[in-house]
């Protein structure tokens, strides 16, 4: 299976939405654990990143742009 790629500060979509009703979430920091930033409600959360990476879909908004430019 492939490995998902993200970098800080892309929009990503998650399996399952925040509590406010989006499940749009901003990356705000990486290491061994992600925060990352409701686009809703501005709500932060830090997460290991085994999990995030089992409960993200896909990002939706690279920071790089489309084909990484």
């Amino acid at each position: 299976m492939e490995r998902k790629t993200f970098q800080l500060g892309d929009i990503v979509q998650m399996k399952k939405q925040h509590p406010c009703g989006t499940n749009e979430m901003e990356i705000i920091r990486m290491g061994m654990d992600i925060r990352i930033k409701c686009t809703g409600c501005q709500h932060s959360v830090l997460i290991p990143r085994a999990k995030f990476e089992k409960n993200m879909k896909k990002v939706l908004r690279s920071v790089e742009g489309p084909l990484g430019q």
